[in-house]
């Protein structure tokens, strides 16, 4: 499927311009941000990286007499919409419930993650709804993969929507490129819904390349950034997962997927996509094999963003997008 534009004199028409991003995590802010974004800079694709469910189930406890309470304060009927943007524009997710309610939640963690299940599926559907309406006058494709903390009923959701396109499994042609796209991580402390150790990984990932017909044009759009690159810096954590502070200073330590970077190193594609590792904004090479992290700051309704354009079969630019 070709996504080049329609052939004029510009040297320009051969170029196929990308933006990439990571770990939304449910933030509205940034999301509507992406799109935008990708029709100011007249990109050919959009790609999310994975991710895209938010952390947080934030109850609004509804007193009656038109009173709520929401995070320890309590707000009348006119402030309840400012609250739920606020909520959502930092990634959280809400519920309504009354006293009764919030007991259940609290006690009952199967209605916990009902009420979960229920907020990133509606959120995710209202995603749905937006992309469709700001990418209806243009033909820019969005491709979404799920991330490790992404439970995976996410995927029957995306496939409801007529503008997004999952790619998890799938090789997905851009231009003349290839893409494949894979969400799992290795082993993290937080025991996230999709982890695997390296050598599973590996051998997963070499399945999903076996489908390519050319790897050496190729895009990996793979969730953990390779280990030991400038991708995949992270705190290191004690025991209680706090950060390790030494001189006044955050302990910063390698957490990438030593798959990731064999593969890398083994078959090296033209270009590696990843997030995960939200404070390691960058860019580095595995030999011929440019990688990119974005980075996130999806608490603070921050757009992190990657444009890359390719050439041929060459990188001809890249930069990240912050905003």
């Amino acid at each position: 499927m070709g996504l080049f534009r329609k052939k004029g004199n510009s040297e320009n028409d051969n170029l196929l311009r990308i933006l990439f991003t990571s770990d939304v995590h449910g933030s509205d802010i940034v999301m509507k941000k992406f799109l935008n974004a990708g029709i100011m800079y007249k990109v050919n694709a959009l790609i999310i990286g994975g991710d895209l469910a938010g952390k947080t189930l934030i109850p609004i406890v509804d007193l009656g007499n038109g009173k709520y309470e929401v995070e320890k304060k309590e707000i009348g009927k006119e402030g309840l919409n400012e609250a739920i943007k606020s909520i959502r524009d930092r990634g959280g997710y809400y519920t309504i419930v009354d006293k009764k309610g919030l007991d259940e939640l609290r006690e009952d963690k199967k209605k916990l993650d009902e009420a979960f299940k229920t907020a990133i599926s509606d959120v995710l559907r209202s995603w749905c709804k937006i992309v469709e309406e700001k990418l209806k006058e243009v033909n820019i494709p969005l491709y979404v993969n799920l991330g490790n903390d992404d439970p995976e009923y996410m995927f029957d959701v995306i496939d409801e929507c007529e503008k997004m396109r999952r790619t998890e499994g799938n090789v997905i042609n851009i231009g003349d490129h290839e893409m494949i796209s894979y969400g799992y991580v290795n082993p993290t402390p937080w025991n996230t819904p999709r982890e695997m150790d390296e050598e599973k990984l590996y051998e997963e990932l070499k399945k999903q390349i076996s489908k390519l017909t050319d790897v050496s044009t190729s895009i990996f759009n793979l969730h953990p950034p390779p280990y030991n690159t400038n991708l995949d810096n992270a705190p290191l954590l004690d025991e209680n997962l706090k950060p390790v502070i030494r001189g006044g200073e955050i302990v910063m330590v390698h957490v990438g997927s030593k798959a990731v970077r064999k593969v890398i190193e083994e078959y090296q594609p033209l270009v590696g996509l990843h997030g995960h590792i939200h404070e390691s904004r960058g860019f580095d090479k595995i030999g011929r094999t440019v990688i990119l992290n974005p980075g996130s700051e999806f608490g603070e309704g921050i757009l992190h963003a990657a444009l890359i354009i390719l050439e041929k079969n060459k990188i001809k630019a890249h930069q990240f997008i912050i905003g």
